[in-house]
């Protein structure tokens, strides 16, 4: 369904909000009814499937950053029932599309023109529609075009929509409202810049630049001269989004040559730029039958503080982590334990993190690593389950973990992920980033 309006105002957007907790007490009360007149062990499932239904249709209707914040749930597995996964899952490129005359109203305030008179030809039905905007194919010169059109209003409701999804948050991530205000700067800053096309298109042609040499990697064209700050246009990429390749049932190769390119453009990116493109789900990616892996959707980029590097990447090495001082200087710096801790609850710390990082540096003990192994990624999302319940990591004055690790550590999630779906086998070892780490920490003790 089209949609031909967006809430804009902060009382209407809130309002949605209001109207949704009514659905969702509505939805609780029918359960519970159930569960006495009709079946004493009814699940929740029906509950969840429900709940989950009404929170999304009313993010979606709301799009901009209160969609995103869906998209991003999606992908933690670990910490929304399944239902939520699914439903929300469907932020990433498949939520309601805008209805003509929105679009044709977006491209009137950023050019005075309609798309039809600045494309030889213009599809108003969208292809694909996301959290902050859409996509549309186009004509002109004799190549067809992708023409990303942003939602109305999304970056000016993007403090106000945080506020909104506030106990959201704290209801489903069970995260204390310090941890939450700890973070949420960070989550603001990258929302803005998403919203930010003129952004997009300059680190869009930086990074595939840097990264043209990576085998089996497509990067687009972008066309300044038809864009702007809420219009981005390109070169229309021809692959497959993931699920829809996997039903082509390519061959071991195909996915493995895939899974490398991947691997290997994210390597490149964190450890010799010290800048990553932050949003590894599904809807950003391309894949071809010849075993190529088209990159799209530069807005979320995060750059990597080189203090926090040479701290955060030494969990990933065996050498620094089999010495207590350094194990000990990184959970500071981390902000993971702090001076506030006992001992004792330092030490349930940072032993849990330990164990975690240990599991987490699997693929980088393998010369080549199968991340189709679905125990090994069980076994992550297991223990980081595990994590997020313990007592300790909830009672701290500040909260815990560096905000820079927040981006760093969903990006590392959603590559593994893919990975794991896409049942590809990678060789992890290519670049050696390891010994500038160990000199640095070998250097302090």
């Amino acid at each position: 369904m089209e949609q031909s309006s967006i809430p804009v105002t902060k009382v209407e957007r809130a309002m949605r909000f209001v109207k949704t907790g009514a659905q969702i007490g509505g939805n609780y009360l029918k359960h519970y009814t159930k569960k006495v007149f009709v079946d004493p062990n009814l699940s929740r499932d029906e509950l969840h499937e429900d709940n989950a239904s009404d929170v999304y249709n009313a993010l979606s209707e709301l799009k901009g950053s209160a969609l995103k914040v869906a998209q991003m749930l999606s992908m933690e597995k670990n910490v929304l029932p399944r239902q939520y996964v699914n439903k929300f899952a469907l932020a990433q490129y498949s939520a309601p599309p805008l209805s003509g005359p929105l679009i044709v109203q977006t491209f009137m305030k950023q050019f005075g023109k309609a798309p039809q008179h600045i494309f030889e030809d213009f599809e108003m039905k969208s292809a694909n529609a996301a959290s902050i905007g859409q996509v549309h194919k186009a004509y002109k010169d004799g190549k067809k075009l992708a023409v990303k059109i942003q939602y109305p209003g999304v970056a000016e409701s993007i403090k106000s929509d945080l506020k909104i999804v506030k106990p959201i948050a704290f209801r489903l991530l069970d995260i204390s409202e310090k941890e939450f205000d700890k973070y949420i700067k960070e989550v603001e800053s990258k929302l803005l810049e998403e919203t930010d096309y003129e952004l997009e298109l300059a680190r869009s042609i930086e990074i595939s630049k840097l990264c043209s040499h990576i085998p089996n990697l497509v990067f687009t064209n972008y066309y300044k001269e038809l864009s702007s700050k809420k219009v981005l246009v390109m070169d229309w990429l021809d692959g497959l989004h993931l699920d829809e390749f996997l039903k082509t049932y390519p061959s071991q190769e195909v996915r493995n040559a895939i899974g490398q390119a991947m691997w290997d453009f994210y390597d490149f990116q964190v450890h010799e730029q010290r800048k990553v493109h932050a949003d590894p789900h599904p809807g950003n990616f391309l894949m071809y039958p010849d075993g190529r892996l088209g990159v799209i959707d530069f807005g979320c980029v995060k750059e990597i503080p080189d203090d926090f590097y040479m701290h955060y990447f030494a969990l990933l090495v065996p050498e620094i982590m089999q010495d207590a001082h350094s194990i000990k200087r990184i959970m500071v710096q981390q902000q993971i334990i702090n001076a506030y801790d006992s001992e004792a609850v330092q030490q349930k710390i940072t032993d849990a993190f330990v164990k975690m990082t240990n599991l987490l540096r699997e693929p980088f003990n393998h010369e080549v690593f199968n991340f189709g192994n679905n125990e090994y990624i069980d076994a992550i999302y297991a223990m980081g389950e595990e994590v997020s319940k313990m007592d300790e990591l909830k009672k701290s004055k500040e909260g815990r973990g560096s905000q820079h690790a927040l981006y760093i550590n969903r990006t590392y999630f959603g590559i593994y992920s893919i990975l794991n779906m896409l049942g590809a086998q990678v060789k992890t070892g290519v670049r050696d980033w390891k010994k500038p780490l160990i000199h640095f920490h070998m250097g302090m003790n």
